[in-house]
């Protein structure tokens, strides 16, 4: 089958009934992903109070989340492409809603971990399973805008995620958090069944690389944990051996999980990095603007919440900006929208500012930080084939996902056994900071502008030197020839 839909006009125009289906259910199931991301951590203290659970292993109720959803978003990217990106992201909708139920009715917080790792798998089937259909059901000239729409609608997820989670967990129970779950992601399946199918045409006959899955899930689980856990260097050389052995056998591989020319895609990789410091920049700045209004101001969590729906809200609206932006455009927008972070970010931590500046200057933050993130995830399915769009995405949400837990580990948090929607454990750190995360984003604005300079200047000095270097053994070799002559 082609990756192009049968009726996807010639013209150009966008496939309103057909894209409209996709964008439903691609959005739909985003938000799913990211309500249950956030909307769970005011639950955490009621949870752990019911189940009874441990201090050491309700964090994993979290972590076993993110991992899961991190490490198998290049399997599921794959799988979307060799057997039907709508297949996969309906398959990853009905285990999440699945999961959810047996969330809500875990009798003992090991089994809920148990369920939230699943859930975590069917999180991975859904994000890059949907990015990649709408790749394929719009024309190139819509997709990254309607990739970006969808962004901005799963935002909103975030936007409600914690004063939902916490109105819920107060009013009803935390189990009711997962319970909102299962009809949501119930109707995006419907709408998911709606729209057209789409998989690589080139992938007909070759099997899912197993080994490549097994070693990528590894390395990225192994990775993901050490960048929580910075001190924990075995992770590190696990993540380091298993990566080695993926690339060994991705190269002999005549089918492989990931083509390795992928990382030879400058613009791709350059917005990939780029958008995995966004992106860690936003978990932390998600983490610190509610903890000083609580800490330091005094406010409730439910206040806290309310008021951070501002810079929440402005982080939703970058995604359909960002999808405004053109492909060619969008490594100088990056470099624009991370210095503003960087600078709205230093403002935000500054111990001098007040509740109304932490909210302003955090609400810029985050709308910076949402087009720098959007731009990660449409603009790079823009730089790749369309057939292996769920490969692509796959790694660019699996690469951003394991490096979320960089920013918390940047903002100096401790950890009290508690979760957050970002990390493992909760953060009730002395005086968290943001200067780190700023920094951050002020490195890598630096290295895309000597990226930029580069592309653009190495050719022409390459191409000066050659012709130097031409003009020179030409006059050298005239030199030989009028001796020769005399002689």
């Amino acid at each position: 089958m082609s990756a192009t839909p049968r009726n996807s006009p010639s013209s150009g125009t966008f496939p309103y009934a057909e894209g409209r289906w996709a964008l439903a259910a691609a959005a739909g199931g985003a938000f799913c992903v990211q309500l249950d991301s956030f909307a769970l951590n005011p639950a955490i203290p009621a949870l752990r109070a019911d189940l009874h659970g441990s201090a050491a292993v309700t964090p994993w109720v979290v972590s076993g989340y993110l991992l899961a959803t991190g490490s198998l978003m290049p399997v599921a990217g794959r799988l979307g492409d060799l057997y039907g990106r709508r297949r996969m992201l309906t398959l990853g909708l009905a285990l999440f809603a699945a999961t959810a139920a047996l969330c809500a009715l875990a009798p003992s917080l090991p089994l809920l971990v148990a369920a939230r790792t699943l859930q975590g798998a069917g999180g991975a089937l859904i994000m890059p399973a949907g990015l990649a259909l709408l790749t394929n059901v719009c024309p190139p000239e819509h997709a990254p805008r309607t990739t970006g729409r969808a962004l901005g609608l799963a935002g909103l997820g975030t936007v409600c995620g914690p004063v939902l989670g916490g109105a819920l967990a107060d009013s009803v129970s935390w189990r009711a958090v997962f319970w909102l779950t299962v009809p949501l992601a119930a109707a995006a399946a419907y709408c998911a069944r709606r729209a057209p199918e789409s998989r690589d045409p080139d992938a007909a006959g070759h099997p899912l690389d197993v080994t490549g899955a097994v070693t990528a899930t590894g390395a990225l689980a192994c990775l993901a944990h050490w960048l929580e856990h910075p001190a924990a260097w075995g992770w590190a050389a696990a993540a380091s051996a298993l990566g080695t052995l993926f690339v060994r056998t991705e190269r002999r591989s005549p089918a492989p999980l990931v083509d390795l020319a992928l990382f030879r895609n400058r613009p791709y990789v350059t917005l990939t990095a780029a958008g995995a410091v966004a992106n860690s920049a936003t978990v932390a700045l998600l983490y610190v603007v509610p903890l000083q209004l609580q800490q330091s101001r005094g406010w409730s969590v439910l206040d806290a919440g309310v008021a951070f729906l501002a810079p929440a809200a402005a982080l939703a609206v970058g995604g359909p900006l960002a999808g405004r932006v053109r492909p060619a455009a969008a490594v100088p927008v990056m470099v624009l929208g991370l210095t503003v972070a960087a600078g709205a970010l230093w403002a935000t931590g500054r111990p001098d500012t007040g509740a109304p500046g932490l909210l302003a200057y955090g609400t810029v933050a985050a709308a910076a930080l949402g087009v720098a993130g959007g731009l990660a995830l449409t603009c790079t399915q823009a730089a790749v084939r369309r057939e292996r769009a769920g490969e692509a995405s796959g790694v660019t949400k699996a690469v951003m996902t394991a490096t979320a837990g960089v920013g918390l580990t940047l903002v100096g948090r401790g950890r009290e056994g508690a979760g957050t929607g970002t990390g493992s454990g909760i953060g009730t750190g002395s005086g968290p900071s943001l200067a780190l995360p700023a920094a951050a984003c002020l490195a890598a604005v630096v290295a895309l502008i000597v990226a930029i300079a580069c592309a653009r200047l190495l050719p022409r000095v390459l191409t000066g030197v050659l012709t130097w270097v031409w003009l020179l053994l030409s006059r050298l070799s005239r030199v030989l020839r009028l001796s020769r002559r005399r002689r």
